[in-house]
């Protein structure tokens, strides 16, 4: 009987029927395109994009030079040199990010113990030369003192998930 009703269910072409229905109904139905560059959607307090060093209120760079966030990248994008200040302090002298190997896991975020390095909403930035994507401390510094108020709002946000 079951042999039956699949042949005549192929005969009758039942499946593109079904199919067609389903088409219809997105046909008609309302579209949710946005336009882009004038819109945009909105975005998670835990979205990845480009990284960024921040500094304390008194304009310190937080980086203690642990290199953990070296140590813990998984695509060996970050490279640091660090050197000891005369008050016996810890800092670094060079920070480089290469954002054609990096992945954007978070790994790095996550490790540091004084929240320097974050990974800021910034989605809308490109290369023309592999060079172009190569970061270096005093950009990454920039790109956290202009961003801060927006890093900070966000961390804020996702505080209670860390």
């Amino acid at each position: 009987m079951q042999a039956i009703r699949e042949f005549f269910g192929s005969l009758m072409l039942t499946e593109l029927l079904k199919g067609m229905k389903l088409t219809g109904k997105y046909f008609f139905a309302r579209k949710i395109t946005i336009q882009y560059p004038e819109e945009k959607t909105p975005m998670s307090p835990r979205f990845r994009g480009l990284h960024a060093l921040r500094r304390y209120s008194n304009g310190e760079e937080r980086c203690i030079a642990c290199k953990l966030c070296e140590a813990v990248c998984p695509a060996m994008a970050i490279t640091i040199e660090s050197e000891v200040r005369e008050d016996g302090s810890r800092r670094t002298n060079r920070y480089d990010i290469d954002l054609t190997k990096c992945i954007f896991c978070g790994f790095c975020e996550e490790s540091c113990p004084v929240d320097s390095i974050v990974e800021t909403h910034i989605h809308e930035y490109h290369g023309e030369k592999r060079g172009d994507l190569y970061f270096t401390k005093p950009m990454l510094l920039a790109i956290g003192d202009k961003y801060e108020p927006e890093i900070a709002q966000n961390r804020a946000q996702d505080a209670r998930y860390r």
